[in-house]
């Protein structure tokens, strides 16, 4: 399973640094693309190959071999099998590297290694478009920023650190033409990804930092964790069956003491089909479920599954978690599944509760999978206060044939209207 953490940002941001406390932090692969920007650059001048010879440039991508290894508790690069960790960073390849990777045959190249280098595993990448180029649908998308004084600073002090001494001033300058440069790119240029986290990370220590990204890191591998669980489908067993047997009855009977249930109409005992029902309280998909011969599988908001005992229900039932404003396509092969193997889906297309007194567009997903499936919806009409003691009504229609839509993918809006024209009439039912 992969899991991919992208820190983009402007140059003497500290991404570098924080990439690799987190990566060791996390047990994180740490592709260092920058890096392998400068290897190409390296390699080009090693072996004089200037900007607009294109063609050895193209040679040159053909043949590199860069190899990034952590030993001896170091990250170092290999350039077609020399260790280059410190020639990469000199200051011929600082100036060069940003021209380098404007090229478009280089960019096309180095992403292409990259996404292979993280094919299945759980690694962290920094540069300048890793969020919204590299991995645009990366797990985690932080985008680190600092002011330019700021980010030069740090950078004259690493500089002299590593016995590099360039003035302050040409490294403002320098730190400036990298930012319009990275800025105004044809390909991968600098930019804020819509869903990507924004740290600003003038005021704040090296520490700061990675204790605010861990944070999110930690947060999002929490959800992933959560939504494992929750759409992990519980294979049917002899133990199952027995468990929601005593379950049903024992729920069914407290259901029909506190809303005195009255079911009208039925559905036929063997085939496919989908019920779509008004959805106007939490416990109306239950009258469905508990008082219908057959098992229904009911198509739930995944938020419902974070909560135990309904987390609990939801598997013995084997209800399908969706998320909700979004095309969910793990759920809707699901949905098709259950509808492929002759059983009952459960759909509220309204979405969401008492969404036609909200005057809410009923969702076409039912209409599209009954279409899809050539199965045929049955109506649904749910009447009551859900008031304790209080009578509830749940009337079942006619089966409706939307086969003539298909291949109408045009009219499903139609398909739905008529769905729904037939569940408002069954509400208005009480006897």
């Amino acid at each position: 399973m992969s899991f991919i953490v992208a820190i983009d940002g402007p140059a003497g941001t500290g991404k570098g640094t924080v990439t690799k406390i987190l990566a060791k932090k996390f047990k994180l692969i740490n592709v260092d693309t920058g890096a392998m920007y400068r290897c190409v650059a390296l390699d080009m001048l090693n072996k004089g190959v200037k900007l607009e010879e294109l063609d050895k440039i193209k040679e040159i991508l053909e043949n590199i071999n860069i190899e990034l290894k952590h030993e001896n508790n170091k990250d170092l690069v290999f350039l077609n099998d020399e260790d280059v960790t410190e020639k990469i960073r000199s200051k011929e390849v600082s100036g060069f590297v940003s021209q380098v990777s404007s090229i478009k045959e280089v960019r096309l190249s180095m992403v292409g290694l990259q996404r292979k280098m993280a094919e299945g595993k759980e690694v962290i990448m920094e540069g300048r478009d890793i969020g919204t180029y590299v991995f645009p649908a990366a797990d985690v998308k932080i985008y680190l920023d600092a002011d330019l004084e700021e980010r030069a600073r740090r950078r004259f002090k690493q500089n002299k650190e590593k016995g590099i001494n360039t003035p302050y001033v040409e490294v403002l300058e320098n730190i400036k033409m990298r930012d319009e440069n990275d800025k105004s790119k044809e390909i991968g240029a600098l930019k804020l990804a819509h869903d990507a986290e924004v740290i600003d990370s003038t005021s704040m220590s090296i520490n700061q930092v990675v204790r605010e990204i861990s944070s999110i890191i930690q947060k999002k591998k929490n959800e992933i964790k959560m939504q494992g669980k929750i759409y992990k489908e519980r294979k049917e067993n002899a133990w199952k069956k027995f468990v929601r047997k005593v379950v049903k009855v024992f729920l069914s009977a407290l259901y029909h003491i506190a809303y005195r249930v009255k079911i009208n109409g039925s559905v036929p005992k063997e085939g496919a089909y989908i019920l779509c029902c008004n959805h106007i309280n939490y416990l109306d998909a239950a009258a469905i479920v508990l008082f219908n011969k057959r098992k229904v599988k009911f198509v739930a908001k995944e938020d419902l599954f974070t909560h135990g005992i309904l987390y609990w229900l939801g598997h013995l039932f084997d209800a399908i978690p969706i998320k909700r404003d979004m095309q969910d396509i793990e759920a809707m092969k699901r949905c098709l599944r259950v509808l492929k193997k002759g059983e009952l889906l459960g759909i509220f297309p309204e979405g969401t509760r008492k969404g036609m007194e909200k005057n809410m567009k009923a969702k076409n997903g039912a209409a599209y999978m009954a279409i899809k499936s050539n199965v045929k919806v049955i109506p649904v009409g749910i009447h009551g206060t859900f008031k304790p003691f209080s009578k509830v009504y749940v009337n079942y229609g006619e089966p409706i044939d939307l086969s003539k839509y298909k291949n109408q993918k045009d009219k499903l809006d139609e398909a739905t209207e008529i769905i729904m024209e037939q569940i408002v009439m069954l509400t208005k039912k009480e006897d």
